[in-house]
């Protein structure tokens, strides 16, 4: 497999023992993997798609990060808002509205 042009990690909250835990995947992150992963394949995006333990984000979840771009999304709670971030994505741009500094 080639390297990915863009790395999207979407934390799940999973714990080092593997129990989920935590306010992402309380709000749904992993419910938006299957989505993100479709919209990546019809995209026709160069990315790769990774469920993450916790990012220590939890204040700001469910939280995205899209690499080498060190992009760092909160509040990502629907497919609407993953959408203003891939097509920002595929633009070249950034969804500023989302973006945690």
């Amino acid at each position: 497999m080639e390297k990915p042009t863009h790395h999207i990690f979407v934390c799940s909250s999973f714990r080092a023992s593997g129990e989920v835990k935590g306010k992402c995947s309380k709000k749904g992150s992993s419910d938006l993997i299957p989505y993100i992963e479709g919209e990546i394949l019809d995209r026709g995006l160069d990315a790769l798609l990774t469920s993450t333990g916790c990012m220590k984000q939890c204040d700001n979840g469910p939280v995205m990060v899209i690499y080498p771009e060190n992009l760092w999304y909160g509040n990502v709670t629907s497919e609407e808002i993953v959408d203003e971030i891939l097509d920002a994505l595929e633009d070249g741009d950034k969804a500023s509205e989302y973006i945690l500094e």
